[in-house]
């Protein structure tokens, strides 16, 4: 019964370390918000660059592992090549030590006090920063709780004979501690949970730092493992970038075998109780292999072609609303985002292509048109569904107005293809029953178009770059494009009434201003959004 009291003890002080570690790192996430998407925009120039963006945003995410199935998503989503993965990749390492520093601080007596401050600042603050900061606080006294109770339950662990036993068998056998600690990461998921628990052991004072840093090695080692398990459904670009962060962690580590006596003496010489010279010898081993290894990025990213050959031919398949985004949901947001933009493009692409179509009589666009649309219908499918399932994340009240103001974006810009394709539909009957139109039609056909492209690039600027003014300039061609289809209508009227038109062209006319004016209560739409998120977001 007392084993099975010392193991809860264990398991609940490393769920509340995990739990912590997760609050933590939402609310640095949550505070940081579109920030993350720029710091990896920062990072496609050059492996340098990308290693000081993989420390900041897996310091930021508290996790390598999260930060590792990112870069396999943006390569899975040919937002980054496989030689500007690689500095990211290095940077995340250095990253993940920035939680094992954190710790080694001796703050037991202040758990209470930031757990009291978080809570306070999440129930009473009506400010989403100050909730967010909560969070911070909250998350990092819940990580020290867990720690200490792990530590309390660490102790009459250490004092067993088994496992006085599996520390002499340890000693001097490096290699066993690699294993044992590639283990524990695999097993628990997270490189910093592994080390927590390592230096828990180590505060009680059981192992050696010559048996505590083999295991370190072997936690940087099985961190691979989600991303590895990420890449099983990925394409074959992003498989080569989860084998990169193994081969760079493996390599790393084989470099550092030899020297294992001279990193323990670096670290005893710089001082700290044995805690504290482990997190030291985890931080020096990332930095010094990241140097060491990021001049020959080129040669890893040869190494996952050699390993991982491309059939003759193969082409990759790119999924911008890769799944892995969802881990953070503010480059989730972004990446749907940008895909909302390239279906609003396609809309108006089908616009011009339709119109052209029934002015023009250029019907050999119809394939096309019909294709876009069918690429449109997928598009509305897949970022609902995406937009959905960020929704049900850790985010905040900012950014669920904005996913559900997309939601109704981009069912209006599904309309707006639905429209220009009902134009197109139009321009295949005008071809296939042979229909004119006189020439005042054709000019109040073009008249109707000019008007509503205005209002369509007006709204998708406006949508774009969260543009007020544009918004408000959408608000006006709606009013013009409302009165010209009346004023147009009376016009066929008149047509009608002189026998310049037959009833045919006439309906098919008609339809077409009607789905114009349409397109332009959708374009409005948008704007009305951006306007609504816009006032939420100033309040």
């Amino acid at each position: 019964m007392e084993y099975i009291n010392i193991l809860l003890g264990l398991f609940s002080g490393l769920a509340l370390f995990l739990f912590g570690m997760e609050f933590m790192g939402d609310g640095l996430e949550n505070a940081a918000g579109s920030r993350l998407k720029s710091f990896f925009d920062k990072a496609i120039t050059n492996p340098l660059k990308g290693a000081l963006v993989g420390t900041i945003v897996t310091a930021i995410i508290q996790s390598s592992s999260a930060t590792t199935v990112m870069v396999v998503g943006f390569v899975n989503a040919g937002l980054m090549s496989l030689y500007q993965a690689v500095g990211v990749i290095m940077g995340a390492n250095i990253g993940t030590t920035i939680t094992g520093q954190l710790i080694t601080f001796k703050i037991d007596d202040y758990i209470p006090l930031f757990i009291i401050i978080g809570a306070a600042l999440i129930l009473f603050m009506k400010q989403e920063k100050r909730k967010e900061i909560g969070k911070i606080v909250f998350g990092f006294g819940l990580l020290f709780m867990g720690l200490s109770q792990m530590k309390d339950a660490m102790s009459p662990i250490a004092q067993t004979t088994f496992f006085q036993d599996l520390i002499l068998t340890l000693e001097g056998n490096m290699f066993l501690g690699i294993l044992v600690g590639a283990a524990m990461t695999a097993v628990v998921q997270s490189s910093s949970a592994s080390t927590a628990i390592l230096l828990s052991l180590a505060a009680t004072g059981a192992i050696s730092l010559q048996v505590a840093i083999p295991i370190l090695f072997g936690n940087n080692i099985g961190t691979c493992v989600t991303a590895l398990l990420s890449s099983l459904n990925a394409n074959k670009v992003a498989k080569k970038a989860a084998f990169i962060h193994l081969s760079f962690n493996l390599i790393g580590t084989l470099i550092f075998l030899p020297l294992i006596n001279i990193l323990s003496q670096v670290v005893m010489y710089m001082g700290g109780d044995i805690d504290k010279q482990i997190a030291n010898a985890h931080t020096i081993f990332n930095i010094v292999n990241a140097i060491i290894l990021l001049p020959f990025a080129g040669v890893f990213v040869k190494l996952a072609n050699l390993a991982l050959k491309d059939k003759e031919g193969e082409k990759p398949t790119i999924n911008r609303l890769d799944r892995r985004f969802l881990e953070t949901p503010a480059i989730a947001f972004e990446q749907a985002f940008q895909e909302s933009l390239t279906m609003y493009d396609l809309a108006k692409e089908n616009l011009t292509l339709s119109t052209n179509a029934l002015i023009d009589g250029k019907v050999t666009n119809l394939k096309k048109i019909f294709k876009n649309e069918s690429e449109i219908n997928r598009l509305e499918r897949e970022l609902s569904t995406f937009l959905v399932s960020i929704s049900s994340h850790d985010i905040t009240e900012v950014d669920t107005n904005r996913i559900a103001s997309m939601i109704k974006i981009i069912s209006d810009i599904e309309r707006i293809g639905d429209h220009s394709k009902n134009i197109a539909e139009l321009a295949e009957e005008v071809s296939t029953s042979k229909l004119t139109f006189t020439s005042d039609a054709l000019e109040e056909l073009r008249l109707m178009y000019n008007y509503t492209i205005e209002s369509i690039n007006s709204s998708y600027a406006s949508y774009k770059n969260n543009n007020r003014q544009k918004a408000n300039d959408t608000m006006i061609f709606e009013e013009n494009i409302d009165r010209l289809e009346e004023l147009l209508r009376d016009k066929h009227i008149q047509r009608l009434s002189q026998n310049k038109c037959n009833a045919h062209s006439g309906a098919v006319f008609l339809d077409a201003i009607s789905n114009f004016e349409r397109i332009g209560d959708h374009s409005i739409n948008i704007a009305e959004y951006v306007l609504s998120l816009d006032n939420n977001m100033t309040k």
